[in-house]
């Protein structure tokens, strides 16, 4: 797991976050990152909406606490919904709560998100909330819920290595569901800390939702995954459209393009923006293996590249404690 640590730590580095964000896609993430401009989020989404694979659309925000940011974001959601109608895609929307006020007053957060909420229910678009750490967990379903009250196009994401997952994968299950493993350290009191654990109830999750729930989406890269849900669903007479694979944006593109292709319901998770290094971070952390992925397309001798950066950085705190 020290790698898995390694990649989180340099998530929550606000330094890094700001430095990534200065350099730009310079650095390399255009290959994982669709564009800094909703004009060429729009052009990604078309080219994907061509081979048949839908799209959610992330607006990337890390560390947000002011209120002029967090409308900022909300701003920028609004006009990604507006892009999305007037251009008539196949896209949807993903947001974390936090981006919206959620760390800075909850009630705040709530109408930021109910404006959202209300414009995509307006034009019949499909609203995620990407759930974050444990400690925001409970407040972020807490306003899924009195959201839900409202507006129907809203649903959530499940994150197998919580102990408590099982339980909100029924207590949520006329919801529309993304699973994934979960990409932040807990601690061993709320969470599963073995690779094994955490893909025993990954897979048994799924397996539920698949049986007793509204709409499931299976976010994973890899293919054993993929292929024990293809088994599972083929047993249990499980129609396609009652869920779909989901990946991120640069990861294992043949793959994604091939079960378009194969009939499965497909849709690739699109963020854009130039604040991308928490994202990817997790994303590393999440998977390591995700990096020998994008390795070839990222990293190059030229470039200073996310990583380098990455380990500069944790060298110098490494050092700097050291001299204290």
């Amino acid at each position: 797991m020290a790698l898995r640590d390694f990649f989180i730590y340099l998530s929550e580095n606000q330094m890094l976050n700001g430095a990534a964000q200065r350099y730009g896609l310079r650095m390399g993430a255009q290959s994982v990152v669709a564009g800094t401009t909703i004009p060429e989020v729009v052009q990604t989404i078309k080219e994907l909406n061509k081979a048949n694979i839908s799209c959610t659309v992330d607006n990337l925000g890390e560390f947000v606490f002011e209120k002029s940011a967090a409308t900022a974001a909300k701003q920028k959601i609004l006009a990604v919904i507006q892009a999305i109608h007037d251009e008539q895609l196949d896209a949807h929307i993903s947001l974390k709560p936090s981006q919206l006020g959620q760390d800075i007053d909850i009630d705040f957060c709530y109408e930021n998100l109910k404006e959202i909420l209300a414009l995509a229910h307006k034009y019949d678009i499909f609203v995620n909330f990407d759930m974050e750490n444990y400690a925001r967990l409970h407040s972020s379903f807490d306003l899924l819920e009195k959201l839900h009250q409202e507006y129907d196009n809203v649903g959530t994401v499940i994150q197998a290595y919580f102990f408590e997952s099982e339980e909100n994968i029924e207590k949520y299950k006329n919801f529309r569901l993304r699973i994934v493993k979960g990409a932040y350290k807990e601690n061993d009191n709320v969470a599963y800390q073995s690779k094994d654990d955490i893909d025993r109830n990954y897979l048994k999750l799924i397996e539920q939702h698949l049986l007793n729930g509204k709409f499931t989406s299976i976010a994973t890269h890899d293919h054993n995954v993929i292929n024990h849900v293809k088994q599972f669903v083929k047993k249990h007479n499980i129609p396609n459209d009652k869920f779909e694979f989901q990946m991120l944006y640069g990861f294992r593109k043949d793959m994604q393009y091939n079960l378009a292709k194969e009939g499965y319901n497909f849709c690739t998770y699109l963020p854009f923006g130039s604040d991308w290094y928490g994202y990817f971070m997790r994303r590393l952390a999440e998977r390591p293996q995700n990096l020998a992925l994008v390795t070839k397309q990222v990293f190059n001798k030229k470039t200073n590249t996310a990583i380098g950066l990455g380990v500069t950085a944790f060298a110098l705190g490494r050092l700097s404690k050291k001299s204290k």
